[in-house]
């Protein structure tokens, strides 16, 4: 006959570890932005400081075009979910689970319109590019806090959707269009001079 140990002489395991994600807290969406900020302004400097020649400037532009199509095209179809769900054509949890497999395709195109900007050597002394960079700075930050709350939407579930994030929600999507319309502007209106 074999006696079972009991509950307190067998060895507790360890607690599985998780791994902090970026849109797990505020905490993790800070020090994300924190690093936006650094990486912004430290492209802003290489640009200052990099030559490039007319073929890789060329390169650069259409990497730059390139990276605007999928990122504002991916915002584009995120927000087209929303109207989906305003208009009762898909559910709120469709249109937040849409959404949130766009970020990744977002923050590529990001990344990229920021990676290539800094070999069309922008003009840093005009104020339209000051603008233009700011707007990259309110649209990263704005898209920090959009993939948060996306996932606190998500986690909270449809039955009882505060008012409070909703509100949000509309409130991201605005700030995100008006810093992608205003960038395009600026951007076209630079690339005539």
């Amino acid at each position: 006959m074999s006696v079972l140990p009991s509950e307190s002489s067998v060895p507790p395991q360890p607690a599985p570890t998780q791994r902090l994600g970026l849109y797990d807290t505020w905490w993790t969406v800070a020090a994300a932005a924190l690093a936006a900020c650094l990486g912004l302004s430290a492209c802003a400097w290489i640009s200052l400081h990099l030559r490039v020649d007319a073929a890789l400037h060329t390169v650069a532009l259409f990497a730059h075009l390139a990276s605007l199509v999928l990122g504002f095209g991916a915002v584009l179809v995120a927000d087209y979910y929303a109207l989906l769900c305003l208009t009762g054509r898909c559910t709120l949890r469709d249109a937040l689970n849409g959404a949130g497999r766009l970020h990744v395709l977002i923050w590529t195109g990001l990344a990229g319109l920021v990676a290539s900007g800094v070999m069309l050597h922008p003009d840093l002394g005009s104020a339209l590019t000051r603008v233009k960079l700011g707007l990259v700075l309110v649209l990263t930050l704005n898209g920090l806090q959009a993939g948060l709350l996306n996932r606190r939407m998500t986690q909270q579930g449809t039955a009882a959707l505060a008012p409070r994030h909703l509100a949000r929600g509309a409130a991201t999507a605005l700030v995100s269009q008006l810093c992608w319309w205003g960038a395009v502007v600026i951007g076209f209106r630079n690339s005539q001079r």
